[in-house]
């Protein structure tokens, strides 16, 4: 079995998807990191803009896959923390898909996973069962 041995099946179901979004992530940053440096040695593009976006597409990977790992500690703030990560996932993704109209299917596609990997997170964290876990003494 996966995870800590008590943990229910809709945590575990939420700690893999941020597994999985952490991993996306960590994937599509590596990429555009090359893509960014081909970019920037071609056309003498900001060095700093290209740090910065890889950097957040980093960040955000490294997020995810910590908070996934600290879901067997049970502490209320990794529940929160969750909560805001999906919250701003969603928010992120729902604002990228106006970009996809400009730039063809392909940047439509990140977006509407990435919303639907954050919303089952959200709904998942909001429920009883996940409050009843992560409120548990240790």
């Amino acid at each position: 079995m996966y995870g800590h041995p008590g943990m229910p099946g809709l945590i575990r179901g939420a700690r893999v998807l941020l597994f999985v979004m952490g991993g996306m992530q960590l994937t599509v940053g590596v990429l555009v990191a090359g893509l960014l440096a081909g970019v920037v040695a071609n056309d003498g593009g900001s060095i700093a803009d290209a740090v910065a976006i890889v950097g957040v597409l980093l960040g955000l990977g490294a997020l995810s896959i910590v908070l996934g790992t600290k879901f067997a500690t049970r502490g209320g703030g990794v529940r929160v923390a969750t909560i805001v990560y999906a919250s701003l996932m969603i928010m992120t993704c729902l604002g990228s898909l106006g970009l996809g109209d400009g730039f063809g299917p392909i940047f439509t596609g990140g977006p509407v996973i990435g919303l639907a990997c954050s919303g089952v997170i959200l709904a998942l964290m909001v429920t009883a069962q996940a409050g009843a876990w992560f409120n548990r003494p240790r």
